[in-house]
C-alpha cells in the first residue's frame, strides 16, 4: 500500500510503498477514503511529542470501509462505510484517561496511508450523509471539542459560550456544537476574516484578540456586566492572554483549555479566580462513550464540518505546512 513516513524526525514526509497491515483476531483492516490532520502530526514530525518512534506513518483521523475482519469480529462490519476513534484504552476511570491509552498515529501507525489496522471497537457507523472528507475530520476535533463543552465545561442551556482561535479544527467544532445546542456563541481571532465567518456559521459576535484591548472591546460588545459576561470559555492557546479569560468570566464559570500554542500560563490574579468561583480544566481527547454521544450528535443536528483544504495523500507534506501555518478556517484533509 501507498503511505506518507515520518522516517527521520525535522524530515518531510517520505510518499512509500509498505506492507499493508493483516487483520488479527478482534481486528479490522480499513480501506481509507480520506483522512484528515491534526497539529499532533505536525509536533510529531517536529520531535515535539512524548515517546516518538521512526519510521511511522502519522494520522490519527480516517474514514473508510471496512475490508478485511479478524477473528471474533462480527461480520457484519465487512463492508461498512465507517469512522475510526483514535481514543483508545481510556481505561475504566471517565474523569482521566489510564496508563494503557494511546492515540492512532502514534505508536501504532495511523491514517496516512491507503489502509489502517484498527481493534473493532473504535470503529462506528459514518452518518450516511457525509461525505468520507467530512467525516473523516471528525475524530480526534470533534471528540476534544464535545469533552470540552460538555463533559468538562458541563454547558447548559442559558450559558453563553467565548471560544478562542475561531479557525483552528476544534475551535469550530465547539462553535458548531454549542450553536446547535442552542448557545449564544462569541469568538476571538487573530482575523478579521475568520471571525466574519463564524459570524456567518452563527456566533453573535467576536474580536481580534491582537487589540491590546480586546477584552474590554468583547464586554461593550457583549454588553456583558461588570464583573464578567461568559459562562463557558473553550481555549486553545494558553499563554499571557489566558489570565484575561478570568476577567471577562462570570462569577463561577468555566474556563476549559486543551492548548497552549502561545506558551505558558501567567499573570493570574488570584483573587480574582477565587472571589469570582471560577473553575479552570484542562481537558484531552475523550472516553469511548463520549465518542458515540458526539457522532450521535453530529448526525441527529446533521452538522456538516468546515474544511479548508483537501490535498492527495501524495502532497500529505504539502498539507502538513499548511497546518504548521496556521492560516486554515477548518479542517486540512487528504484524499485517498
Amino acid at each position: 500500500m501507498k503511505a506518507a513516513i515520518i522516517k527521520n524526525l525535522h524530515e518531510p514526509l517520505v510518499i512509500e510503498d509498505v506492507e499493508k497491515p493483516q487483520a488479527g483476531a478482534g481486528e479490522v483492516i480499513v480501506q481509507l477514503k480520506a483522512a484528515s490532520l491534526n497539529h499532533r502530526d505536525v509536533w510529531i514530525q517536529k520531535g515535539l511529542y512524548p515517546k516518538i518512534t521512526t519510521p511511522i506513518i502519522p494520522g490519527s483521523d480516517g474514514a473508510g470501509i471496512v475490508s478485511e475482519i479478524g477473528e471474533g469480529v462480527d461480520s457484519a462490519w465487512l463492508g461498512k462505510e465507517v469512522i475510526i476513534n483514535p481514543s483508545q484504552n481510556w481505561g475504566e476511570n471517565p474523569d482521566f484517561y489510564g496508563d494503557e491509552h494511546k492515540i492512532l498515529g502514534l505508536p501504532d501507525n495511523g491514517t496516512f496511508a491507503e489502509y489502517v489496522k484498527v481493534e473493532a471497537p473504535y470503529l462506528v457507523q459514518k452518518p450516511a450523509y457525509l461525505s468520507f472528507e467530512q467525516a473523516a475530520t471528525l475524530p480526534l476535533g470533534a471528540l476534544t471539542a464535545w469533552r470540552s463543552l460538555h463533559t468538562r465545561a458541563k454547558w447548559q442551556p442559558g450559558d453563553k459560550v467565548l471560544v478562542t482561535g475561531a479557525g483552528g479544527g476544534v475551535a469550530l467544532f465547539v462553535i458548531q456544537f454549542a450553536i446547535a445546542a442552542g448557545a449564544e456563541v462569541w469568538v476571538t481571532s487573530g482575523s478579521d476574516q475568520k471571525i466574519q465567518k463564524a459570524i456567518e456559521m452563527g456566533a453573535k459576535g467576536g474580536v481580534n484578540y491582537k487589540n491590546p484591548t480586546w477584552f474590554r472591546d468583547l464586554l461593550v460588545k457583549a454588553r456583558g456586566p461588570k464583573l464578567g459576561y461568559f459562562n463557558v470559555i473553550i481555549d486553545s492557546a494558553g499563554g499571557p492572554g489566558f489570565a484575561k479569560l478570568t476577567d471577562i468570566a462570570a462569577p463561577g464559570a468555566r474556563i476549559c483549555f486543551y492548548g497552549g500554542g502561545t506558551g505558558n500560563i501567567t499573570d493570574i490574579v488570584p483573587a480574582k479566580v477565587f472571589f469570582k468561583q471560577l473553575n479552570i480544566l484542562g481537558t484531552t481527547m475523550g472516553t469511548e462513550s463520549e465518542f458515540q454521544e458526539m457522532i450521535k450528535f453530529v448526525e441527529e443536528k446533521e452538522i456538516i464540518p468546515i474544511i479548508d483544504t483537501v490535498f492527495r495523500l501524495d502532497d500529505a507534506e504539502k498539507a502538513l505546512r499548511l497546518m504548521d501555518s496556521g492560516q486554515q478556517f477548518g479542517k486540512i484533509v487528504l484524499k485517498i
